[in-house]
This record gives C-alpha cells, sequence and structure tokens, in this order.
C-alpha cells in the first residue's frame, strides 16, 4: 500500500489551521470581555450582608461603569459619563483604606451614596440630615441609621470632590462612618441590576 504523503500533509495543516483559529478566537473573546469589563459593565457577588434588604449576601449584580465614565487603568483619567454620582444611588467604589493595595488586591465597597462635596451630614434620631435637613428620599429615610464610628457623630462636613457612603443595614456596615470618605477618582460605577438568583431579579433602588 503506497502512502500519501501529501494527504498526510495535508490534513495536518488543516489541523494546525483548526488550532490556530480556535487560538485566535478564544484570544479575541478574552480581550473583549476585559474590554467591556474595563469601559462599559461588570458584574459582582454581594459578599456581606450590610445593603440588607437591598441587597443580600450571594446576589449577583450588574454595575454599570457608563453612567459616571469608566476610569482608564493605571492612569488618573476618568472617560466622559453620561452625569455625575447622585444622592441615594447604590454605588461601588475603592475606600479610601484600599485604594494604595495594589490593583489586583484591593478590595471594593458597596454602598449608598448619602453625602456629596461641601455638604454637612448628620445622623440624628436614624435620619440623615443634609445642610440641616432631614432627607426625605424614600430610597434613603426608609432606613434606620445608627451613629458609630468617627464620622458618624455629630455633624460632618464631606470635603469637595469626595463623597460620604452608608449601608442600608446601618447596624452591620463598614461605611463612611469609621473610615471617611471616598475619592470621586476611585468610583467604579452604579449598581444596575440584580440577575441572580433568579427569585431577586430586578433593579437596584
Amino acid at each position: 500500500m503506497i502512502k500519501d504523503n501529501q494527504g498526510i500533509k495535508s490534513k495536518h495543516i488543516r489541523r494546525k489551521s483548526a488550532l490556530r483559529e480556535w487560538i485566535e478566537s478564544a484570544v479575541i473573546a478574552g480581550l473583549l470581555v476585559i474590554f467591556v469589563r474595563t469601559f462599559f459593565f461588570q458584574v459582582y457577588k454581594i459578599p456581606t450582608g450590610s445593603m440588607i434588604p437591598t441587597l443580600k449576601p450571594g446576589d449577583r449584580i450588574f454595575v454599570s461603569k457608563l453612567v459616571y465614565g469608566a476610569l482608564v487603568p493605571f492612569t488618573k483619567v476618568r472617560l466622559p459619563g453620561i452625569r455625575r454620582p447622585r444622592r441615594g444611588e447604590v454605588i461601588v467604589f475603592v475606600p479610601p483604606q484600599e485604594v494604595n493595595n495594589f490593583f489586583l488586591k484591593r478590595k471594593v465597597y458597596i454602598k449608598r451614596l448619602v453625602g456629596l462635596g461641601g455638604e454637612r451630614i448628620e445622623i440624628e434620631n436614624g435620619n440623615i440630615k443634609v445642610n440641616g435637613k432631614i432627607v426625605v428620599d424614600p430610597v434613603i429615610a426608609k432606613n434606620d441609621y445608627t451613629n458609630a464610628g468617627p464620622y458618624g457623630q455629630g455633624v460632618i462636613t464631606v470635603p469637595a470632590g469626595k463623597y460620604f457612603f452608608l449601608g442600608d443595614n446601618s447596624k452591620n456596615s463598614l461605611d463612611s462612618r469609621f473610615w471617611g470618605f471616598a475619592d470621586d477618582r476611585h468610583i467604579v460605577g452604579k449598581a444596575i441590576f440584580i440577575w441572580w438568583p433568579p427569585n431577586r431579579i430586578g433593579m437596584v433602588e
């Protein structure tokens, strides 16, 4: 029996070509995922109960980076966003105690934005007061806030370019009452949607 060397070579070339196409497709898909996560949206899993009842441990959420503008990796440049963060929104950010850690080891927090730069914040009888007036927005007023930590007592003025964040589950939240203020350039994105588990699917409000 005579072997067809040309046929063997042809099969070998086809196999190499198929393998190369698969590798190229995997690389392109990986780069696309990185691009989308960096500039558009990212998925997070809620690890603690600090935002109960809005978010519960195990909830998986979509976080939009388009709303406030994504931060360009390894720079201090933020791309133009749709608008600035607003009081009452649930936001993912890097707290001040984490910003000097290596970026792969930084922990991000998710809390509700309560105070903007230049505002005077006070927790009084479970309510939030901004510039002396009680906040009546339901997403904030529905929660009972406790006085705790060095920044949770008396009237606190939020520095310009900073934000004051609180957890909805105030008694079990490590938030701005304890570590102070998050910087504008360390905002990651706005929590938009709970996509898992099925019985929790819905918008984050």
